[in-house]
């Protein structure tokens, strides 16, 4: 059996910088993540006069539920969606013109409905180039709240985004959401928010934050469960076991569901209070899973399908065409690399049973999701090697030590 610790949540550890920047006193967060997305976080709001201090497992953060302490800023955003997505928001409190522009990658993902709600909101939000995309430039002068509508079809980070403001505009937000995809992302926020002395009020689509700000506290970041994905997965195809502590029955992250999808394809599974264990039986079954509340981990299940007895369908994935890649297509056209048979659609994608796959280069366009769920192909599949291997230091620059490590 391999228990393996995994970093940090990436998700967990975004909110938490940004709760701990608007929260009064000073908050420590206990094993962040230390990744490229996460620093380039850290960074961006160092440059906005917030003070970051870090210690191996710990960052200390000095909250400023005023805003920024600077009145002018130019922030790099590198790939993070979070980071790009967030701190804008974040900025719209402070009084200033704070700049923010991202990588090339970061640059062609969309923003358009979270620019919408804060202009709705009266934030002074212009892009400067492609309308809806970065770079662009907030001049803030503090939010006033109230009611706004917001289409989060595309990313869950754009509710994440506008309810993370709530408390710290004048009369708080009432958010009517007119469809959102990765709603658990949304309950990791929700309760988040709460451990920071926050409630939200729900009634179905419309989500109630009141004004008041945040309390500083002491919060502990509970592994990644996205990053997860690849160890159970990679039980499940070897006939392994692999066992996550820190990640059981009470876990925040929806992605820990994809145990689920695993067992019904005849992996077992065992969620503890305090871990999770996947055991592999040498049985993979086809199956049709809707994974649009956790399509994070939809190339974990592509990556894995050319070795089920049936097909394996994976539907309403739209938004995964809209992350660091077109992850559909890029899941696609790497399985057909390896000569699997693969078809897809506007949001699925369906991998039928073939001939083992051969051994090929993964082209990663540069995701590290991409790269990492097919390590777990290459388990099975000798040959297999990445254009862009080192692009996993956006969430986990060690994986691919850790995983060499398996020994399954």
């Amino acid at each position: 059996m391999a228990v393996v610790d995994i970093p940090g949540s990436k998700s967990i550890t975004a909110r938490a910088l940004f709760l701990a920047a608007a929260a009064d006193g000073v908050t420590t967060l206990v094993r962040p993540l230390r990744s490229d997305d996460t620093e380039g976080f850290a960074e961006g709001l160092t440059r906005l006069g917030y003070r970051v201090g870090r210690t191996p497992d710990t960052w200390q953060i000095d909250g400023r539920p005023e805003g920024p302490s600077v009145t002018e800023a130019d922030v790099y955003c590198r790939d993070g969606a979070t980071t790009a997505r967030f701190l804008p928001t974040l900025a719209a409190t402070g009084r200033g013109t704070y700049r923010f522009d991202a990588s090339a990658q970061m640059r062609r993902r969309p923003l358009l409905p979270l620019s919408r709600a804060l202009r709705d909101l009266g934030v002074d939000l212009r892009h400067e180039e492609t309308e809806g995309h970065h770079p662009l430039t907030v001049r803030a002068s503090g939010v006033e709240g109230g009611e706004v509508t917001l289409d989060a079809g595309q990313s869950s980070q754009y509710l994440t985004a506008l309810l993370l403001l709530g408390p710290l505009t004048r009369k708080g937000l009432r958010i009517k959401v007119t469809d959102l995809v990765s709603a658990p992302y949304v309950e990791i926020t929700l309760a988040m928010m709460r451990a920071f002395g926050v409630k939200v009020g729900r009634d179905g689509d419309v989500f109630v934050v009141p004004p008041g700000g945040y309390r500083a506290t002491t919060y502990a970041i509970e592994p990644d469960a996205s990053t997860a994905s690849y160890f159970f997965a990679a039980a499940a195809v070897t006939g392994g076991e692999v066992t996550v502590p820190g990640l059981g029955a009470g876990a925040l992250q929806g992605d820990l569901d994809f145990v689920d999808v695993l067992g019904r394809m005849g992996a077992q599974v065992t969620v503890g209070a305090e871990n999770t264990t996947v055991r592999g039986t040498g049985e993979l079954r086809g199956l049709t899973v809707n994974m649009r509340d956790i399509s994070d981990t939809m190339p974990t299940l592509a990556a894995i399908a050319p070795f089920a007895s049936g097909p394996v369908r994976i539907e309403d994935v739209a938004n995964t065409r809209v992350k660091e890649c077109d992850r559909l297509e890029a899941c696609a056209e790497n399985l057909r690399r390896l000569g699997a048979e693969v078809e897809t659609g506007p949001d699925w994608i369906e991998v039928r049973p073939s001939a083992l796959p051969a051994g090929a280069e993964i082209k990663s366009y540069g995701d590290h999701r991409i790269v990492m769920s097919f390590a777990v192909t290459g388990l099975r599949v000798p040959g297999i090697s990445f254009d862009d291997p080192g692009c996993v230091r956006k969430t986990f620059p060690g994986f691919h030590e850790a995983f060499a490590e398996l020994n399954l």
